[in-house]
Parts: C-alpha cells; sequence; structure tokens
C-alpha cells in the first residue's frame, strides 16, 4: 500500500484541498478513484515532470492534473491540482511546494 498524504504550506494550507474542494461532484469522483489506483500501487497515469514533481492525467473534462511527488516509496505528497489550461503555472506551484517540502523536511 502507498500512504497519500496533503502538501501543507508553512500556513497549515493545501493547495491541493483547496483546489480539491472546488471540483463538481464528478470531477471529484474521478480524481478519488485515482487516488485510490494510486493507495493500491498502481501507477500507470503517473508521468514525472522533472525535478522529482509527478502528474497524474485524467483524460475527463477539461483534462484533471493530480500533481504529486514521493517521499521514499510507500509515500506520496500531494501538491495540488489543475486541468490542462493552466498546467504551465500548475507545474510551477507544486514544483515549489515540493522543494519547501524538501527544505523543512532537512530541517527537522
Amino acid at each position: 500500500m502507498i500512504e497519500i498524504e496533503e502538501y501543507l504550506d508553512e500556513q497549515g494550507r493545501s493547495a491541493f484541498g483547496a483546489w480539491f474542494d472546488k471540483l463538481d461532484s464528478q470531477a471529484a469522483l474521478k480524481v478519488t478513484i485515482y487516488l485510490a489506483r494510486i493507495e493500491t500501487g498502481n501507477t500507470s497515469q503517473l508521468k514525472s515532470l522533472g525535478g522529482g514533481v509527478s502528474e497524474c492525467r485524467i483524460n475527463w473534462g477539461p483534462g484533471i492534473r493530480i500533481y504529486l511527488a514521493w517521499d521514499g516509496t510507500t509515500l506520496v505528497i500531494l501538491l495540488g491540482g489543475g486541468t490542462k489550461r493552466r498546467q504551465s503555472k500548475d507545474v510551477e506551484a507544486a514544483k515549489l511546494a515540493w522543494n519547501e517540502y524538501k527544505t523543512r523536511k532537512r530541517k527537522a
């Protein structure tokens, strides 16, 4: 099993959670299903974006994307989400969040 956690910034906010809360019920269900697949080890929809960040592409609606990173082999950190339209900005934000996560972890 793979454990999935949301990344929380220094103020305790989750970019993934904020994005997920805005989804309609069908999109939220699609995301939930894909996260359950990842938890059971099915990572076939993941694509590396470089810098340790990956995306899960869900080919539905506007092209849903979940941005995540691996902390070891059994822990996935959810960094954010978005659609194909905003992909470049979302990827940039996810990479910044991942770097902040690693920096804070080293200091702990």
